[in-house]
């Protein structure tokens, strides 16, 4: 398997699971109030990117590279200021976030137009 495919992968794998994350940290896990909170919302704007990054458009890749930052802002932020379950799970947010911007910044230069992988 070459890097591209890996890289496409990686950035399937950790959207998915950042997703499912963010929908289990604030329904069940550690939600801000118990039986949750409108903080899972958060995981609907991490459903724009995915219907791109699941067919490998280029263009998908440049933009959502940006667009992650703000749930390693997100993470980082809450990893230092929560405290037991909801710490983790931050660690946890930041480490896919983490994942998926490196997987999806790569993609990008590694299939630029003239590049071969």
């Amino acid at each position: 398997m070459n890097r591209v495919a890996l890289l496409h992968y990686g950035s399937i794998i950790s959207l998915i699971s950042l997703i499912f994350l963010s929908i289990a940290w604030e329904l069940w896990l550690a939600p801000l109030r118990p039986g949750g909170s409108m903080l899972v919302l958060k995981a609907l704007p991490l459903l724009l990117p995915l219907f791109g990054i699941l067919r490998g458009k280029r263009y998908t890749y440049q933009w959502s590279s940006m667009f992650i930052l703000l749930y390693i802002a997100e993470g980082s932020t809450r990893l230092m200021t929560d405290k037991g379950l909801s710490a983790t799970l931050a660690g946890v947010e930041l480490l896919l976030a983490l994942v998926f911007f490196f997987c999806v910044s790569f993609y990008a230069k590694f299939t630029r137009p003239g590049k071969s992988a």
